[in-house]
């Protein structure tokens, strides 16, 4: 994080794989952002992506994701607008940064016959 980078965000496939599991992800990104912090005086962060099987477990992720620093989380698109929504709402709660990545957003927005722009999607 230095050089003028101010955020890393995960990739979108990045969840809880078994060669990266997300507890260790989070503190290590962490780890990291505290020292640029600590090094540069700017600020940092990262986008660590909370999208799980469940919402249960998209909460636990998050709590532990502001419990250990952060200030943003990130979610995937094809988690779906239910559980995007509500996301949406535990992040103003929490007071913490949501980003939406759009993760399979071409099975919505590619067809010319049907579909959805994505700027319909970015506005809601």
């Amino acid at each position: 994080l230095k050089g003028g980078l101010d955020f890393l965000k995960d990739d979108e496939n990045i969840n809880s794989q078994p060669f990266m599991r997300w507890r260790e992800r989070f503190l290590y990104c962490m780890e990291g952002i505290n020292k640029a912090v600590a090094k540069t005086g700017q600020t940092k962060g990262s986008y660590l992506n909370v999208t799980a099987a469940t919402q249960e477990d998209m909460y636990e992720r998050a709590e532990y994701a502001k419990q250990i620093g952060s200030v943003i989380v990130m979610i995937d698109l094809v988690i779906g607008y239910t559980a995007i929504q509500t996301m949406g709402h535990w992040a103003r709660k929490a007071d913490m940064i949501l980003h939406l990545h759009r993760a399979g957003h071409s099975t919505y927005t590619r067809q010319k016959n049907h579909g959805l722009n994505f700027r319909v999607i970015c506005k809601w």
